[in-house]
């Protein structure tokens, strides 16, 4: 029997330890990323209901000044090879004290472009969102896991996100927003440290040093598979309710704490 035909019992089994391997490390970079440095107490947690919330971490004096420092570091990077092909790096952008962070994947065409993130369709309808939400886009701060456009947009590799992810983190300890909003699997799998999909982390309150965080699917996807916007919107929903009330609702798990309530019309998009 040949192995590595795709075709035979061997070349499936090939197939099957790759994609378990990828998956392994995805996890291990999210872990990093998360900043899990204690084992022992990580699964000696109980497993009822969310985890305790880590100790919050404390808000930087100066959060401008601390994000005017990373985007400093960051100048010319060469730390992994999606440098080759940038035209910019695409640090962030909005209020330094900005009460919610939108984390996406990477830039794209016209990011890269530009500089700046979600500038392109994605982009406008990340704007709508956050209308919905009841803010200006000023208001709220936005960045990506990756800062530099990945060939032909591809998901960033686990290598790309690990040489990144320190600078993501400080950046969302020097802003200390109240909410986290993942957008798309990459984001929510990088912070919540594991490779389940977006469809199984959406939906419920995962935690980020202290920080609740919410998975919701990619403005990109929702623009190509218009009929989960009802879904985004109900993460949305759980976004803006943990703002108002600065608590989460039955505990944050499930859906049945998140549904609009009947006098909630809002929606995104057309």
């Amino acid at each position: 029997m040949e192995s590595g035909n795709p075709m035979t019992p061997s070349g499936k089994a090939e197939r099957d330890i790759a994609e378990t391997l990828r998956q392994l490390r995805l996890v291990m970079t999210g872990l990093q990323v998360a900043g899990i440095e204690d084992w022992a107490a990580a699964w000696s947690r109980p497993a009822v209901g969310l985890p305790e919330p880590e100790k919050a971490i404390e808000q930087e004096q100066d959060p401008a000044g601390g994000l005017t420092v990373i985007a400093g570091e960051l100048e010319g990077c060469r730390r992994c090879r999606l440098h080759s092909e940038r035209t910019r790096i695409v640090f962030g952008e909005g209020s330094a004290r900005a009460p919610l962070v939108f984390v996406g994947e990477g830039p794209g065409l016209e990011e890269d472009r530009q500089g700046r993130p979600f500038v392109g369709r994605a982009g406008r309808l990340l704007d709508q969102m956050i209308k919905a939400l009841g803010f200006r886009r000023e208001a709220v701060y936005i960045c990506n896991v990756v800062k530099c456009r990945p060939p032909k947009n591809r998901t960033p590799e686990s290598e790309e996100i690990a040489r990144c992810g320190p600078f993501l983190i400080r950046q969302i300890e020097a802003i200390r927003p109240r909410v986290i909003c993942a957008l798309g699997a990459c984001a929510a799998q990088t912070l919540v440290g594991t490779g389940s999909s977006i469809s199984r982390l959406r939906g419920s309150v995962h935690y980020w040093r202290g920080i609740p965080l919410i998975c919701t699917f990619h403005p990109a996807y929702l623009l190509r598979t218009p009929a989960q916007k009802a879904a985004a919107w109900e993460d949305l929903i759980l976004v803006r309710d943990i703002l108002r009330t600065g608590c989460v609702q039955d505990g944050g798990i499930g859906r049945e704490g998140m549904k609009p309530s009947p006098t909630s019309d809002r929606h995104i998009g057309p």
